[in-house]
């Protein structure tokens, strides 16, 4: 019994960790929309509100990802509470849906730092 509470101890040691970086890079989001809103005032060209758009567009579906991965890492960490009446063989089911969420968070990490380059160029470029 005491191996299955560190494992799931490390599980929810994991989720926390995501949480904590859904939270930094929401507010990332914060921080270059309000450099996006100082763009917009010192370049009002079509070319430049053409990129602005684009790039509020992806911190608008950016956000909607981090919601529904917020939504999963809620729904880890009750599952996880509930994890002391399951079976052994269960617990391998268990800890593979953790992989898919794993998977899940490093790809949108990865995608946020690369649109969080795009716009640190953007932003060389227009302010």
């Amino acid at each position: 019994m005491e191996s299955q509470l560190v494992f799931l101890s490390d599980l929810n040691f994991n989720l926390d960790v995501w949480k904590r970086e859904l939270k930094f890079q929401e507010s990332e989001m914060d921080y270059f929309e309000e450099k996006l809103e100082h763009v917009v005032m010192r370049n009002p060209g079509n070319e430049v509100l053409v990129q602005l758009e684009g790039f509020q567009n992806k911190i608008i579906r950016e956000r909607e990802v981090m919601g529904h991965l917020r939504h999963r890492i809620r729904m880890k960490k009750r599952d996880l509470a509930r994890q002391g009446q399951y079976e052994k063989n269960n617990e391998v089911q268990f800890h593979e849906k953790q992989v898919l969420l794993k998977d899940e968070m490093q790809t949108f990490v990865k995608m946020h730092y690369q649109l969080k380059e795009k716009m640190m160029d953007f932003f060389l470029k227009y302010l």
